[in-house]
């Protein structure tokens, strides 16, 4: 009985701010720079910031000379501003993709205000690591995607609501702000959310149930009409049609004209987060578990669990399944499993600390060896099984980022030897852990994995072999990354044979489609190029031209 009792104190709550935010840093980094907008979500959504940036409209979002209907623009025109303001420094897309950090630290500010809300002032951190911690987020937050926007309101929401049993109005004012940006992110999924939760822990909840509730209810309705109303407004003053295309995408959930296929697996996200929100999710079981009796009446069980249901319901219900859209589920998860790290038993405590020491240890140690095999040819099988995956990737030292992976190194061996036994050490091991192997994969893999995912070679190719004085490109088969990547490597904007607004009779067809299905081509038309990315084996394009062979450029 007496293992399973802890002694450990809590830390010191400035000491570990400060560690907390390194933390933050040195996983929000890297990642952001270094590489092409890869397929499919960075693509197209960069396609849209490259149309701003060209001299776009700020109310209509735009793919390669046509309207893209499916998310309001906030997360686009912040990506430009970035991309414009650092252009002296950096490639518009790494400077686009800076727009993800700063909404990511929103994320983590909030998660962490929130977090000391409901559980105290030395809590926030913990909820804010758990987060960071969590498997599925890595790849997600670190993309230039509307997604981190959309989090990022998601967060100040839930602060928003912590906030009001305490300060009604100011957290009315937090809920508005943050179901605003959710709607400026990606529409009406998010902020539905929230009002649904709001109106559950209003209804059902003692903390939330009080006649100073009301004003703070018409400051979150103030604050958020004018997100609600001036975007809209200002697009159905332009074209009433592009509005309802609009309209009809974002509201296709909540009025219930979803299509079917959308609906094929409900279950999808209940399957993935045993992973996918690993380790807050157990966390957060044991937190109910423990809180199952006489402590559910809690605010801080009550608005995490309320948050996480209702949005995990209506992700369930609505398409499509994506775990790019799991997203704002954990940061209730975070927040409910902050707790934990109180009542954990030792053993429990223990186990999470040396699975995080050796299994990150064990990882960091692979990542050395893989690198090893890629770009030093030792061991030699390793070497030729990773250069027949990719045959296009030039294999040389780079000095700039194995410095930066031997300092993640020499920090994560640091922390082990430095960090004091206290309540909070597994999670700030496992949170330092992730950020270890995300480090790495980013300094000693980015390359590799660019030169795969990356269409800059290929559009470079095929603009070698237009015919000198051609009148226009018509396509087939292809989709909105191919579109975007064409137009802001190439300069080239199709005209699809899909879109009928968009039809011409052009002298060139490109057409994308399966290696092994070449698209049939009416009689005198003659191919011209045909090739895809480095390493791709499924996708393929053909560029046809129409008449007798031209000279090329």
């Amino acid at each position: 009985m007496l293992n399973a009792i802890r002694t450990e104190r809590p830390a010191n709550n400035n000491v570990m701010v400060a560690l907390t935010l390194s933390i933050c840093a040195a996983w929000i980094i890297p990642g952001l720079m270094g590489h092409d907008p890869w397929k499919p979500d960075e693509a197209y959504t960069f396609g849209l910031v490259y149309s701003v940036l060209q001299g776009g409209s700020w109310t209509v979002p735009m793919l390669a000379g046509e309207p893209f209907m499916q998310q309001p623009p906030l997360y686009i025109l912040t990506a430009a501003l970035f991309a414009k303001a650092f252009s002296f420094l950096l490639p518009v897309h790494d400077g686009a993709r800076l727009a993800t950090a700063a909404y990511i630290a929103i994320m983590f500010g909030f998660t962490a205000a929130a977090g000391r809300e409901l559980h105290g002032r030395n809590r926030g951190w913990v909820a804010t690591l758990l987060l960071l911690g969590s498997v599925g987020l890595a790849v997600r937050a670190h993309q230039l995607i509307a997604d981190s926007a959309l989090v990022a309101g998601f967060a100040i929401g839930c602060y928003g609501l912590a906030l009001m049993p305490r300060r009604a109005i100011a957290g009315g004012l937090w809920l508005g702000t943050g179901a605003g940006l959710c709607f400026m992110a990606k529409g009406l999924f998010a902020p539905g959310v929230l009002a649904l939760a709001a109106a559950i822990l209003v209804l059902g909840c003692r903390a939330w149930r009080r006649r100073a509730t009301l004003p703070g209810a018409a400051a979150a309705l103030g604050a958020v009409v004018p997100w609600l109303l001036i975007w809209p407004l200002a697009l159905y003053s332009q074209s009433s049609e592009l509005f309802w295309q609009w309209w009809t995408h974002t509201s296709a959930c909540f009025l219930g004209t979803q299509e079917a296929s959308f609906h094929n697996d409900r279950l999808h996200y209940l399957r993935i987060l045993p992973w996918y929100a690993w380790p807050s999710l157990p966390l957060a079981l044991w937190v109910l578990w423990g809180t199952r009796v006489s402590h559910f009446g809690r605010p801080a069980v009550q608005l995490p669990v309320v948050v996480f249901a209702v949005a995990l319901m209506v992700l369930s219900a609505c398409g499509p399944m994506r775990e790019l859209h799991a997203m704002p589920l954990l940061v209730p998860l975070a927040l409910l499993a902050a707790p934990a790290v109180d009542n954990m038993r030792r053993g429990a405590s223990n186990s999470m600390y040396w699975f995080g020491v050796m299994g990150f240890s064990f990882f960091a140690v692979v990542a050395w060896v893989y690198w090893s095999g890629l770009e030093l040819g030792i061991p030699g099988r390793l070497s030729r099984h990773l250069h027949k995956l990719q045959p296009a990737y030039d294999s040389h030292v780079r000095w700039l980022p194995l410095l930066a992976a031997i300092a993640f190194c020499g920090l994560w061996v640091a922390l082990l030897a430095k960090l004091e036994r206290m309540l909070e050490r597994p999670v700030v091991v496992w949170a330092a852990g992730m950020t270890l192997i995300w480090g790495l994969l980013n300094t000693l893999f980015l390359d590799y994995a660019d030169t795969s995912k990356s269409y800059r070679s290929m559009v470079a190719e095929l603009v070698q072999t237009l015919p000198a004085g051609y009148d226009c490109i018509s396509s087939r088969g292809l989709g909105e990354s191919q579109r975007a990547m064409l137009h802001y490597f190439g300069g080239i904007v199709t005209y699809r044979e899909e879109a009928p607004e968009r039809r011409r009779t052009c002298d060139l067809l490109l057409a994308q489609g399966e290696r092994s299905e070449p698209p049939e081509i009416p009689p005198g038309w003659h191919q011209v190029w045909e090739g895809t990315r480095p390493g791709e084996n499924d996708e393929y394009f053909w560029l046809y031209g129409y008449g007798p062979p031209q000279p090329l450029r």
